[in-house]
Formats: structure tokens, sequence, C-alpha cells
């Protein structure tokens, strides 16, 4: 990709925009509203992807990069551990809760 961040997200949206006409030209369109929420939702599905690859990699690859490989495998694997087991207490929560 480019070097300027507004390209960058242009280009996804873009891209975005895409497969959802993609995906739409194979059911059928509607209208437009059909479009807004798959839209809507793998936009969303993107950004979660781009915000979860920062809390997880940014920190670590940096870490390895400079020389600190096992520090960074040891703090991307605590990271993983520490949402499983956050992910383990929603589902504890939901599970138990119905």
């Amino acid at each position: 990709m480019t070097k300027n961040p507004l390209i960058n997200a242009g280009a996804a949206a873009v891209y975005i925009g895409a497969v959802v006409l993609f995906m739409s030209s194979l059911d059928g369109f509607d209208g437009p509203e059909t479009l807004l929420i798959p839209l809507t939702m793998i936009s969303l599905l993107v950004l979660s992807v781009l915000m979860m690859s920062y809390c997880f990699f940014f920190s670590p690859v940096q870490m390895y990069l400079d020389g600190q490989k096992k520090e960074a495998v040891s703090l991307f694997t605590k990271s993983v551990a520490a949402f499983a087991g956050i992910v383990v207490v929603f589902l504890g929560t939901l599970f138990f809760s119905l």
C-alpha cells in the first residue's frame, strides 16, 4: 500500500464495497438499503481485525525486530492466553445466564 493513510483506507472501503456488490448481485438487488447493512458489517469486521492486530501484534513485532525474540514471543503468548481467559469468562457467563 501507499504511505498515505487516506488512500489506504479509501482502497479498503472500495474493496469492501466491491465485495458487498458482488455478494448482493448473487442474491438479487432490492435497493440501496440492502447494500448498507453488509457494507457496514464487513467494515466493522475489518476495523475490528485492525484493532486486534494492533493490540496483539504491534509491540511483539517491534520487540522481535529489536532483537528481543524470546520476550516478544512471551508477550504475544501471554496476551493471547489472557484474551482467551476473558473469552472463557464471557462464554461461561452467557452459558450460565440462559
